[in-house]
């Protein structure tokens, strides 16, 4: 990919962002619903907490490889853009517009309408709303995440922070508390329950492991924001090793406080397993501790995406494989301003028209897998053909850790496509759906 040739007079991205902005990021973006909405759906389809526990554990250590990888590629190529600027220069635009495309219309957009929908949920604990009021707070809470992005990426980075820190806080807290008091209840660990799922012992595996992989999902983006880092040579891998470490401790033990104070069946039968564990343990007040924690989560969790995935479009659209009109940074705030705004009308949509936030978070993590794969493959390629700044982070013990986790993750999208072939024929119809717009876009002049 050849480097655009800068307008003196354009407006340049600021170069703001520390290495504690970028594991606020990371744990921001991270930390969103996953650890407050999974453990009930993988408790339905394990038969124990200790399978559970190395579901968990597994996952945790094929991310921290994920981690390394995207390290060095986000130190090896430090541009706004990230996955997007690695894809392109490893398999060149159509590969790098497929993947942008499959960010906007499904991967990134609908996290930001389903984490919208579960802050209304929990702000209902404080405050009774009907069906209409509470899709209208939903869309509220896009617009206003979306318009404190706009307005400049140090006022959204401050944001993170503490959103960060309090989501951080609040779950050490609540597992803290939580190990105490439980201390002499009897410890509900040791249960055991038949799965209800239907696919049987390997389906359902793979199933609960692509629910333990959303909670997880989120690490890759830190390279989005490369452009507006201060040093993102020496910030990348310094978030990616803390902030992942961090990111599985705090999923281990929270596991660890919902299966001892509820048990299987407990944590499988609830809808709310954080907030119904501090009502045992709280009471009323832990309730509504929980729920506001849970609130801070989510909409730290859409304010780093907001912070990330809108370079994506800003970066195609730079390259002349997108609309644009999205190829303009905001000469006042120095920020993607229209790439925000396009972010949240179709976060908006999404919203409206599928409702719930099964529905639309149902296939992101199988389009999310593949260009895992993708990247880890970038990877391979750039080190034989020494692409990139050289002299930046390595990852240690290459290519045997980067081959075990692009293994990993090709067992698990050909496993899902196996025991869910009609949910992944679904998810690859909305990829390729941007194949029409790449016939119009590749034929125009490019920058």
């Amino acid at each position: 990919m050849t480097t655009p040739v800068q307008n003196e007079s354009k407006p340049t991205l600021n170069k703001s962002l520390s290495v504690f902005d970028g594991i606020t990021i990371l744990v921001g973006i991270t930390i969103g619903a996953g650890i407050f909405s999974a453990p009930q759906v993988i408790a339905g389809l394990m038969d124990s907490f200790s399978s559970i526990f190395w579901l968990w554990i597994l996952v945790g250590v094929f991310i921290f490889i994920g981690g390394l990888i995207y390290a060095e590629l986000g130190t090896r190529l430090p541009e706004t853009g990230g996955e997007y600027v690695y894809i392109n220069r490893a398999f060149g635009p159509f590969a790098s517009f497929i993947f942008g495309w499959s960010q906007f219309i499904i991967i990134r957009t609908s996290p930001l309408a389903g984490l919208a929908i579960v802050t209304v949920n929990y702000l209902t604990y404080f405050i009774e709303l009907t069906g209409f009021a509470r899709t209208v707070v939903s869309l509220a809470i896009i617009a206003m995440i979306g318009s404190l992005n706009y307005i400049g990426i140090h006022r959204a980075s401050i944001y993170q922070r503490l959103s960060t820190l309090i989501k951080v806080g609040g779950l050490f807290f609540l597992v803290v508390v939580g190990l105490i008091l439980g201390f002499d209840r009897e410890s509900l660990l040791g249960t055991t329950a038949t799965p209800t799922g239907t696919l049987g012992p390997i389906g359902n595996t793979v199933a609960a492991l692509m629910m333990v992989v959303f909670a997880f999902t989120g690490f890759e983006r830190v390279g989005y924001s490369a452009g507006e880092m201060k040093n993102p040579m020496r910030t990348i891998p310094l978030t990616m090793f803390f902030g992942i470490t961090l990111i599985v401790v705090i999923y281990v033990l929270a596991n660890f406080l919902y299966h001892q104070t509820l048990g299987m069946e407990g944590v499988r039968n609830s809808t709310i397993v954080a907030s119904d564990v501090a009502t045992l343990l709280l009471g009323p007040i832990g309730a509504g501790f929980i729920a506001l924690i849970v609130m801070i989560s989510t909409t730290g969790s859409m304010n780093g995406t907001f912070m990330t995935a809108t370079r994506v479009y800003y970066a195609m659209a730079r390259d002349g494989i997108f609309f644009k009109w999205l190829d303009h940074i905001h000469p006042t705030h120095r920020t993607p301003s229209r790439a925000i705004i396009i972010h949240c009308i179709w976060g908006a949509v999404i919203l409206l028209v599928r409702g719930s936030f099964e529905d639309i978070m149902a296939g992101m993590v199988f389009a999310v897998l593949i260009f895992y794969a993708a990247n880890a493959i970038a990877l391979f390629k750039f080190r034989r053909e020494g692409i990139g700044v050289e002299g930046g982070y390595r990852m240690p013990l290459y290519p045997i850790l980067p081959a075990i986790y692009l293994i990993g993750i090709a067992m698990l999208v050909i496993l899902r496509a196996i025991f869910e072939w009609q949910n992944s024929l679904a998810d690859l119809a909305f990829i390729a759906s941007g194949l029409p717009f790449w016939l119009i876009w590749r034929k125009r002049p490019k920058p």
